[in-house]
């Protein structure tokens, strides 16, 4: 097995420094995952908005830098009004307040993004990324149009998906429902 191994690592590492670690009845390939210094995001954005200019400075650090709010304070947190949470950068539609629910954590949380169908994301407007800037590895939730920082998600959320969406409110602009 690890002839083959060694003969088919060439073929998968596409000249890139890779290397295989041997333990006891084991093995590991480590490779990275791409050889590019230059990566750029994997949504769509314009990067011609002056995001400072647009945004409050709040709002700046948190969506753009990947900030985060002061848990319990913000505007968001105990509003039960029927509508839309769009994003405050593009105003894509991210959540229904009917997936909106008190978690306790102190940011606003939904188990349920827009236009998710049976915990298909692809027609919602978010993404996730892995994320380990909190001290362990976590999931980042970022708006798909404009790739701004909205919060993370946690698999310890309600039925029906288990999901806690912890979002900051100042990533969020609500719009009411119209009649």
């Amino acid at each position: 097995m690890s002839r083959f191994l060694l003969r088919f690592i060439p073929l998968i590492s596409n000249g890139t420094a890779a290397k295989l670690v041997f333990s006891k009845k084991r093995f590991i390939l480590i490779r990275p995952l791409c050889t590019t210094t230059d990566l750029f995001s994997l949504t769509r954005h314009d990067e011609s908005i002056d995001w400072q200019k647009k945004l409050t400075p709040e709002q700046y650090v948190v969506t753009r830098e990947k900030g985060t709010e002061v848990p319990f304070s913000g505007i968001y947190l105990n509003h039960s009004e029927v509508g839309m949470y769009h994003c405050v950068c593009c105003d894509a539609p991210l959540f229904r307040s009917e997936s909106k629910y008190d978690s306790g954590t102190g940011w606003p949380s939904f188990f349920e993004a827009h236009r998710t169908w049976e915990r298909d994301e692809s027609h919602s407007s978010i993404v996730r990324r892995p994320d380990n800037s909190l001290g362990s590895i976590g999931t980042e939730v970022l708006c798909k149009q404009c790739d701004a920082h909205l919060g993370h998600v946690f698999d310890d959320g309600p039925d029906p998906t288990g999901q806690r969406f912890c979002i900051n409110s100042v990533a969020l602009n609500f719009k009411p429902r119209e009649n």
